[in-house]
């Protein structure tokens, strides 16, 4: 290989006319562009959703439904798997952090702890959130909660 047969990779350049380079070269003039509007012009971009004026979709569409901006979204965990880790790593008290570490939530996320599953050992729990069957069945034991400020 050497300088007199270098060429482009294949499919990397387009075989046409370069635009706008006069009149001779039979793309000058209006470069294909057409004669006015916006896209003839330099630095048009469309927007998303834009129909040319035509009402866009997104506002013909009725809307339904209601969202609360009050909502809190909690990671549920139930009193099976808090069973699981205690068992697993010989807890008597199961943080937030320990979840967090166990991969049953993120860092930033709320924990709320449900009655689904059995607890069979007496266990002091942290998270954000409690059911009441859950909170039953963890004092029921002898374990104690504590809700963490959200």
């Amino acid at each position: 290989m050497d300088l007199s047969n270098l060429q482009p990779a294949a499919g990397s350049n387009k075989n046409g006319k370069r635009l706008g380079r006069g009149a001779g070269s039979g793309k000058g003039g209006t470069s294909t562009r057409g004669h006015k509007g916006a896209k003839s012009r330099s630095g048009y971009s469309n927007k998303v959703g834009f129909e040319g004026g035509q009402m866009p979709l997104h506002r013909r569409l009725p809307k339904f439904g209601f969202k609360n901006i009050n909502h809190v979204e909690y990671k549920a965990v139930n009193l099976d798997v808090i069973q699981a880790l205690v068992e697993a790593k010989q807890l008597e008290k199961v943080t937030f952090d320990d979840m967090v570490a166990a991969g049953l939530a993120r860092s930033k996320q709320l924990v709320k702890v449900l009655g689904n599953g059995e607890l069979k050992a007496k266990v002091d729990v942290e998270a954000h959130a409690f059911s009441k069957k859950a909170e039953e069945a963890i004092t029921a034991l002898g374990g104690t909660i504590q809700k963490i400020k959200k």
